[in-house]
């Protein structure tokens, strides 16, 4: 078993790994982003639920369509590896996300590693 206690500041986070998944937390300030049009897990599903704040997920799925996804809490988005992915910070406050890849995707630095690097 394993157990953290999650503090959600600025930046992005590998929480722990568990066999073949990988928790992280990110937290995005207002008018910040994360990926963009070169972003992309080759080998990692993205489980990235919302926690608190608004912000915006544009997703070139894998059938080449462009989507913009509104985020706000309660929201659960899975981009799927290979899909290129921008996370945006569209509000006031920041916007905290708890993410899930499976198989990991980043090493304890945050540094892509593995099958599910960029």
């Amino acid at each position: 078993m394993q157990s953290k206690m999650l503090r959600f500041g600025e930046g992005f986070r590998v929480a722990f790994n568990v066999r073949k998944v990988q928790a992280a937390e990110m937290v995005l300030a207002p008018g910040d982003s994360e990926g963009g049009s070169d972003n992309r897990h080759r080998g990692a599903d993205q489980w990235l639920y919302v926690v608190d704040g608004t912000g915006v997920a544009i997703v070139l799925t894998s059938d080449g369509k462009r989507r913009r996804i509104a985020l706000k809490a309660g929201r659960l988005l899975v981009i799927e590896k290979g899909e290129r992915h921008e996370i945006r910070n569209t509000g006031r406050t920041l916007l905290r996300t708890l993410n899930f890849y499976y198989p990991p995707a980043f090493d304890a630095q945050g540094d892509p590693v593995g099958p599910g690097r960029k």
